[in-house]
C-alpha cells in the first residue's frame, strides 16, 4: 500500500507514519517544515520505503499514491495566529489540491479536521451532529473556519465526483514530538515545571479539556481510513479536566514546587471541550486506552531529553 501523508513531519503525522512504516508500507511524506520538524522523521531517512518531498499543500501536486492521509495545518492558536491568511489558504487550497489528487488517483482520503469546528460549545459533550457556535471573524477563525470549509469541500468532492473521503475531528492531543513552543497547555505545563518557570493559566483555570494520547488517536486514524464511514467523527478522549487539574498532575508528575501565575483568557477560548465518542464506538471499535497520568509521563520522559540535550 502506498500512503502520501501531508503535514508527516509534524506531531501526529510522524507517529502516524511509524505505524504505517512498521506496517510494512510504502510513504511519502509531504512537509514544508513551517510547524513540522525533520528529527521526527529522522528514523526513516534512506528506508526504500520511505520518501521525503518538501512541498507546501497550497501548491499542486501530481504523485502516484492509494491513501491520503492529509494533516498539513499548523494547529496551535500560537502557529496559526502567526500568519491567519496562510492558515486560511492551507485549510483550503491544502485541502482542495489533496482533494484533487484523490480525485485524479481515485485514492482514498482522510482528512484531519478538529473539533475547533464546535467553537465555543453550547451543547457539551460534542457530538458530531452539532453545528457548532463559531466567531467567524474572530482571531481563531483562519483555523476554525477554514478547517470548516475544508470539511465542505471534502463532502461536495464526495457528493459530486464520488471521492472516498474520511473525516476526522481531533479533540486535544498529547504525547512525544509536540513542540516545546507551540503554546499548548501540556507541554507548556511541562516545560515551564521542567525549568523552574512559572506555570502560566490563562483565565481562572476552570475551563475544562479532554487530553487524548497521540497513539490512541493515531489508531482512531487508521480504524477510520479503513472503515466504509465517511465521517465527520470525533476522536478524542472523553475523559474531562480542567487546567486547574492538569496543572496539579504536571506538577505532581515532574515533582516541581513552580508557583502558578494566571493571565487574560484569550478571546473565543473555549470555555469546555469534551468529544462524545459513541459514533467511533459504533462504527470503528474505537476508544482511547492510555490514561492521562500515563501519557503525562511518557510525554514528560521526551521533554526531558530533549530540553536537556539543548542545554548541551
Amino acid at each position: 500500500m502506498k500512503h502520501l501523508v501531508t503535514g508527516g513531519a509534524g506531531f501526529i503525522g510522524s507517529h502516524l507514519i511509524d505505524k504505517l512504516i512498521n506496517r510494512g508500507d510504502t510513504v511519502c511524506c509531504l512537509d514544508n517544515f513551517f510547524t513540522g520538524n525533520i528529527e521526527n522523521i529522522k528514523s526513516h531517512i534512506g528506508n526504500p520505503s520511505f520518501e521525503m518531498i518538501d512541498h507546501d499543500v497550497i501548491n499542486p501536486l501530481k504523485i502516484d499514491t492509494q491513501k491520503i492521509w492529509h494533516l498539513a495545518c499548523p494547529a496551535s492558536p500560537k502557529h496559526y495566529q502567526s500568519d491567519p491568511i496562510k492558515t486560511t489558504k492551507t485549510s483550503f487550497l491544502g485541502t482542495l489540491n489533496m482533494l484533487e489528487l484523490a480525485k485524479e488517483t481515485g485514492s482514498e482520503i482522510l482528512i484531519a479536521s478538529t473539533s475547533e469546528v464546535y467553537g465555543d460549545p453550547e451543547v457539551h459533550p460534542q457530538t458530531e451532529e452539532y453545528k457548532g457556535s463559531v466567531n467567524p471573524i474572530g482571531i481563531r477563525s483562519c483555523y476554525d473556519e477554514g478547517k470548516r470549509v475544508a470539511e465542505s469541500l471534502c463532502f461536495d468532492y464526495f457528493r459530486e465526483n464520488g471521492v472516498k473521503i474520511h473525516v476526522a475531528r481531533i479533540f486535544n492531543t498529547y504525547g512525544p514530538r509536540m513542540h516545546p513552543e507551540d503554546g499548548r497547555v501540556v507541554s507548556n505545563f511541562i516545560c515551564q515545571s521542567i525549568t523552574n518557570s512559572p506555570i502560566t493559566i490563562y483565565g481562572e483555570g476552570n475551563q475544562t479539556r479532554s487530553f487524548c494520547y497521540v497513539d490512541d488517536l493515531v489508531n482512531g486514524l487508521d480504524k477510520l481510513m479503513y472503515s466504509n464511514h465517511t465521517g465527520p467523527i470525533n476522536l478524542g478522549n472523553p475523559n474531562e479536566f480542567t487546567i486547574l487539574e492538569l496543572a496539579a498532575l504536571v506538577k505532581e508528575q515532574t515533582k516541581s514546587f513552580n508557583e502558578i501565575i494566571f493571565k487574560e483568557l484569550p478571546k473565543d477560548d473555549p470555555k469546555q471541550r469534551k468529544p462524545c465518542i459513541k459514533l467511533a464506538k459504533e462504527k470503528l471499535n474505537w476508544e482511547p486506552k492510555i490514561n492521562l497520568d500515563v501519557g503525562l509521563q511518557k510525554t514528560i520522559d521526551y521533554f526531558k531529553k530533549i530540553l536537556e540535550s539543548e542545554l548541551k
